[in-house]
């Protein structure tokens, strides 16, 4: 998830469309698919579960991007990057051949190595992963996703600093209660980067109001798919793609659903796409949060592990970290002990006090409803129940607002 805070800016104020909001707020019938595989994206998404599993990392694919059932041609060129000037003349050569505008080829890189190397590591943390969307009463599948940012490595950072199995930059895995600092870095971390990933996307389907949406706007940002769906009228991904014209509307984010889909369908039946491939088991993981600040050193002598054991346990922690914090969720082997021995740090810090469960907030100006429930870290539908909002609510300045903590 590659957000700026450019994006989260506009994330907040695109509440105030109200046109969009009630587009979104329409309800589902019951039994519809939640991931449904949309008229017109069929191509797309055999395309991507080929460059997923067919295609190596040495082949560079020459397509057709408006039908990307037309592949024009499949060079081997080794594993080094091609420079520009190198693919622009292909892309013009190839489109004179086939008689077409150059906009018409576009090149991509197989990634099978890639994709066999996250489906491996999945083992590890699928069964984990589902658990925590299904604990939301969300699809699933949605653990697939890091096929598509990362193939499931907890270490990959992008060229604009998304880190993580997730792909979460800074100020957005804050936003989602993540700890991001010198010490503790949970982007890193498959368990609470998860959960940061399923609140986050929870809480863009309840904006935007349909799966193909927000799994899109983890790539676009739901203020994007906002203004798109209100500059176009229309909530139906496949519309968004032929009819909207935006200069960040490209063929990243129009192709971003389709390869989900092409995901889902690869990480569900592995043996189908990488009949040799061995899966790695699944970690078994026990969570304790620790009350106090402890020593890394305590924490690991108490569980009969030795420090760099703990660590590899808790990617999350720093390696030059001498402390784990109050109310850190520590990983350990399962089967041990379920309470720690903790010894205070020093100097100890204050615990925090408890907070109540119901606060109130005047709102100020250029505030939205989502802006205060982030803020909170609460949820956005009991804001609105406990003081009977809708969606399409406008807040005035100066209102007090009943938000629910727990």
């Amino acid at each position: 998830m590659k957000h700026s805070a450019r994006w989260l800016a506009v994330f907040l104020l695109s509440l105030l469309l109200c046109s969009a909001a009630e587009l979104h707020a329409q309800g589902k019938p019951a039994g519809e698919n939640q991931l449904p595989l949309l008229p017109g994206l069929e191509n797309a998404v055999e395309f991507w579960k080929r460059v997923f599993t067919e295609y190596s990392s040495s082949q560079l694919v020459f397509f057709d991007p408006l039908d990307m059932s037309r592949i024009y041609e499949v060079q081997d060129v080794g594993e080094d990057s091609r420079p520009k000037r190198y693919i622009s003349g292909e892309i013009a050569r190839i489109a004179a051949a086939h008689g077409v505008d150059s906009d018409r080829v576009k090149s991509q890189r197989g990634i099978k190595e890639r994709t066999a190397a996250g489906i491996k590591r999945s083992g590890k943390y699928l069964a984990q992963m589902q658990q925590i969307f299904r604990e939301r009463g969300l699809p699933a599948e949605i653990a697939y996703l890091p096929i598509v940012e990362s193939s499931y490595d907890i270490n990959a950072r992008s060229n604009v600093g998304a880190l993580g199995m997730w792909q979460f930059m800074r100020v957005t895995g804050k936003q989602f209660n993540m700890r991001v600092d010198r010490n503790v870095d949970e982007r890193k971390d498959p368990v609470e980067s998860t959960r940061a990933a399923a609140a986050y996307l929870q809480q863009a389907y309840e904006f935007l109001g349909s799966w193909p949406l927000a799994i899109t706007s983890y790539n676009y940002g739901p203020a994007g798919m906002a203004r798109a769906v209100s500059e176009i009228g229309s909530n139906d991904l496949v519309t968004l793609i032929q009819k909207y014209n935006h200069r960040y509307w490209g063929f990243a984010p129009k192709n971003f659903y389709a390869e989900f889909l092409a995901a889902v369908e690869i990480g569900k039946n592995p043996k189908k796409y990488f009949p040799e491939l061995e899966i790695d088991p699944p970690l078994a993981i026990e969570e304790v949060e620790v009350t106090k600040n402890t020593t890394v050193a305590a924490l690991a002598s108490s569980k009969g592990l030795t420090r760099q054991q703990l660590l590899e346990w808790n990617p999350a922690l720093s390696h030059a970290s001498a402390t784990v914090p109050a109310g850190y969720r520590v990983k350990l082997p399962a089967g041990g002990k379920a309470e720690i021995v903790v010894a205070e740090a020093t100097p100890s810090r204050p615990q925090a006090k408890a907070k109540p469960q119901v606060v109130h907030h005047r709102v100020k100006r250029g505030e939205t409803l989502i802006h205060i429930a982030q803020r909170y870290g609460a949820s956005l539908e009991r804001i609105l129940e406990a003081n009977g909002l809708r969606r399409t609510s406008l807040l005035r300045v100066g209102m007090t607002l009943l938000i629910p903590r727990a």
